[in-house]
């Protein structure tokens, strides 16, 4: 019995670890009649490649929204109606916020059309089609071109086919690489720029668990917001009026009422930001040893001072909140991809995989002229990208994601070298002056000078203490011999006297710029010196470093592809819309630990503490889970939350549709796992999930805590 029953557990492990290494993969949505129809009918899709992607008829991808360019969402009525996550809304719930209307805090609900507030700058992008243009970037790229030109180049080729192809249209194209830059396709889009917010949870519902569940499972978030994309009566993009309709979408996903079981096919649609599955195991091992270490390191120095000061002053939590979010999920990111990578032993890996490829390349003449050198090349840029990669870190962590005068400081270099030009012409220089100008209200809204300050004291010495002492700028010199090495005294010293402290100095220099005295600007010099030191010591450098990895890079890949010829590659992901499918599926993360594969709202009620910020429970929504008054939306006396599955996202897809396989809305994807960070480098199939948010919580918050019943009314729900 027992030798039947561990035969049983072999076969069923094998087949199960067999369709989880099928669900890896971010596809094209045009190569899917190709490449994964095939696979994912046998997987359970009931749909056809048509059906998810088609440019002559109705199909999927018109229901799916690029959302602000850096989140994904899906339309849930035929009148525009957007449905995403709350940390993508975030920004916008924020913006609209005030100490007196706090939506971070109790939410926010449009009750009536004419209550959804506008939202400056947010737009969502719509697909229209997608072309291969490999052959034609090919035929336009010299034979002559060197690989230092090589980029350049390909920048003015996909310039000319998006200009012939946009044509007189109001469509915005877009020509990407893909594979290393061994094939290229060509985006053409929609835009609209009129998007409104409709509807968020409070904070303790759209972020429960806050940084202490983030990236964790089991989770209980309510992670959804409600935006509406509005156009011109023609139907077209217009810009924000009150003259302006609802959006009639092409397409809109219905909603399944039925939930999911364990095993069933799910798929993912979306637009997930980057991923390096075939990096080598040279940049593992940088990734390990140098840049992610040292990535914690500085976001956790800025989510400290930051999260004081938030405590400290509720205005400051609302200027904040965005910003600590944005900042916080990637610290924690980047402290399980490291402990991933190592777990996963995913530098040695790779370098097997590539000692396979070395063989198989040099055993041909042929082979080995055109694919030969890519590995030595590869480990030789390492070699020498390694002199460069803490500072190179510290220059996009500490400085230009860091303290935010530097931001404003470096956009007005512009401004400042056409001050110092005699040639510069006065209407020139008058629009340099109204578009500084512009920046001023957006930046200082959200701008707090003694939070800043600290910023900037304590990552410039983080700068100066981790950063080897010959990449240092000049202006370190200045504070060891002026200020003694003291960055608190530098740093009031700077923010006492900087025309970027307070919108009431910039403006007023904004009035009559002056290039002396912009140049003797303690801000602007700082700025100047690291940016300029950098520029002259290592820019160059690291630039003609790249250039050689991005050279052996697309030979290994295509020599990889030509070496598996049988094997279906999926290409990185680089922004553009993805379509990822796999299944519902519990897990053991870790010895003597099993996850199951939903959660319902008794979680909450077990990690309730009002007294800690993350895990608080509003009253109203603790007597409805406490009363089990669920509504249409529970299931057997219970109210599932959250739900996993294997489907293969990264950043990006944040707000993406789950679709069960009848092509129905089931749930909001919105994190991964713990035990899975390493996935934009290495996809493990024993334990990458997706972490999504069961449609039917989404529908029991809007409609029996929020009453926002309106909305619900708007969708199409699927009761079979």
């Amino acid at each position: 019995m027992i030798k039947k029953l561990f035969a049983f557990g072999m076969a069923l492990f094998l087949l199960l670890t067999n369709i989880a290494k099928a669900d890896e993969g971010m596809w094209l949505p045009l190569l899917l009649k190709k490449l994964n129809e095939g696979d994912m009918q046998k997987a359970g899709l009931k749909l056809t490649a048509d059906d998810i992607y088609n440019i002559n008829q109705s199909s999927m991808k018109d229901a799916i929204v690029h959302f602000g360019g850096f989140c994904t969402g899906e339309m849930i009525s035929e009148d525009g109606l957007i449905l995403t996550n709350h940390h993508c809304g975030f920004d916008a719930i924020q913006t609209n916020s005030s100490v007196e209307n706090d939506y971070i805090t109790n939410g926010f609900w449009a009750m009536s059309r004419d209550k959804e507030l506008p939202n400056a700058g947010l737009f969502v992008k719509f697909l229209v089609r997608i072309e291969d243009v490999t052959e034609k970037v090919n035929s336009m790229l010299p034979d002559t071109t060197s690989e230092a030109n090589r980029t350049a180049e390909l920048n003015k080729i996909f310039a000319k086919i998006s200009k012939e192809a946009k044509g007189d249209t109001q469509y915005q194209v877009d020509v990407r690489a893909f594979y290393k830059g061994n094939e290229y396709y060509m985006f053409v889009y929609e835009v609209f720029n009129d998007v409104r917010l409709v509807g968020a949870p409070p904070e303790s519902v759209g972020s429960f668990g806050g940084d202490t569940d983030n990236w964790m499972w089991p989770r209980h978030t309510g992670d959804f917001s409600l935006f509406r994309v509005y156009c011109g009566k023609d139907g077209k993009p217009a810009a924000y009026s009150t003259d302006n309709v609802p959006y009639k979408p092409k397409h809109f996903l219905p909603i399944s009422m039925k939930g999911l079981k364990k095993e069933d096919f799910t798929m993912t649609f979306g637009y997930p930001g980057t991923t390096d599955r075939y990096l080598t195991s040279y940049g593992v091992k940088q990734a390990i040893d140098i840049t992610s270490p040292a990535i914690v390191k500085i976001r956790e120095k800025k989510l400290a001072v930051i999260k004081k000061d938030m405590d400290a002053d509720s205005k400051i939590r609302i200027m904040y909140a965005a910003k600590y979010a944005q900042t916080a999920n990637y610290w924690k990111y980047f402290i399980g991809q490291t402990k991933g990578l190592k777990r996963m032993r995913v530098a040695e890996q790779r370098a097997a995989d590539e000692a396979k490829f070395q063989t198989w390349a040099d055993s041909d003449p042929a082979r080995k002229a055109k694919y030969g050198a890519a590995l030595p090349g590869l480990k030789k840029s390492y070699e020498d990208m390694s002199k460069y990669a803490l500072s190179r870190t510290y220059m996009n962590e500490a400085i230009n994601r860091g303290a935010e005068i530097f931001m404003m400081a470096f956009q007005t270099q512009s401004l400042g070298t056409a001050l110092a030009s005699k040639e510069t012409k006065p209407e020139e220089l008058s629009a340099l002056v109204e578009k500084a100008k512009g920046r001023s209200a957006g930046f200082y809204e959200e701008f707090n000078m003694a939070t800043d300050r600290t910023l900037f004291a304590e990552l410039l010495k983080l700068y100066h203490k981790n950063v080897p002492k010959e990449q240092h700028a000049p202006i370190f010199q200045e504070i060891e011999t002026k200020y003694k090495g003291d960055f608190e005294k530098f740093a009031t010293d700077v923010y006492n006297t900087s025309i970027f402290a307070s919108k009431e100095k910039y403006d007023a220099f904004m009035s009559s710029p002056n290039s002396k005295k912009l140049e003797k600007d303690l801000g602007y010099r700082t700025m100047k010196s690291i940016t300029d030191f950098y520029a002259a010591n290592s820019r160059n450098a690291i630039n003609a470093i790249t250039t050689e990895q991005n050279k052996h890079n697309r030979a290994y890949m295509a020599g990889l592809r030509e070496m598996n010829p049988d094997k279906k590659y999926a290409p990185d992901a680089n922004g553009t819309m993805r379509l990822s499918y796999g299944h519902v599926r519990d897990y053991y993360p870790m010895d003597g630990v099993y996850y199951n594969y939903f959660t319902t709202t008794d979680g909450i009620l077990e990690k309730m503490d009002n007294t800690n910020e993350e895990f608080i429970v509003d009253s109203k929504l603790e007597k409805l889970i406490r009363d089990k008054d669920f509504g249409p939306y529970g299931e057997d006396g219970k109210m599932k939350v959250c739900v996993i599955t294997t489907n293969d996202i990264t950043g990006g897809n944040s707000g993406s549709p789950l679709i069960n396989g009848n092509g129905e809305l089931v749930g909001l994807c919105f994190d991964g796992n713990w035990e899975a960070m390493s996935g934009d480098i290495a996809y493990d199939p024993d334990y990458k999930r997706t972490i999504s948010v069961d449609i039917r919580y989404v529908l029991f918050i809007i409609d029996k805590f929020a009453g926002a019943s309106h909305l619900v009314k708007e969708m199409k729900l699927v009761n079979q």
